[in-house]
């Protein structure tokens, strides 16, 4: 699962509507696989990002690289964009699990694929 990807998703078992994002990343394990470097692509999806959320997630997974807020020359600038590049889209989470910090439901990552289905009582 890339970061790209985590960045996407919450929560969404039944009554939990608050402080459902970020999910909180566990026992994971990381493998950084090579990507072809697309700076259309990175300029494009800056602004979709929840960035604060992106960086704590970043962060949990020892990528201390990436800055607190989005420079503002963002677009423009190749060497952010290379560190951009290789947190959300070479950075990929192959095992593991994500957590809701809200009701602490957990969602496993097997083989870089997050399930996120839930039982029937939990929808």
């Amino acid at each position: 699962m890339r970061l790209i990807t985590h960045n996407m998703l919450q929560c969404h078992v039944k009554n939990c509507n608050d402080n459902n994002f970020p999910l909180r990343l566990e026992e994971v394990e990381v493998e950084l696989v090579e990507a072809d470097f697309q700076p259309e692509f990175l300029q494009n999806i800056i602004g979709k990002l929840e960035w604060p959320a992106f960086v704590n997630t970043a962060v949990q997974l020892g990528n201390t690289n990436l800055p607190a807020t989005i420079p503002d020359n963002a677009k423009d600038n190749e060497e952010f964009l290379k560190v951009l590049h290789t947190a959300l889209l070479e950075t990929h989470v192959q095992q593991g699990k994500m957590v809701c910090p809200n009701c602490s439901h957990v969602y496993p990552i097997k083989d870089g694929i997050p399930n996120m289905l839930l039982a029937e009582h939990e929808i």
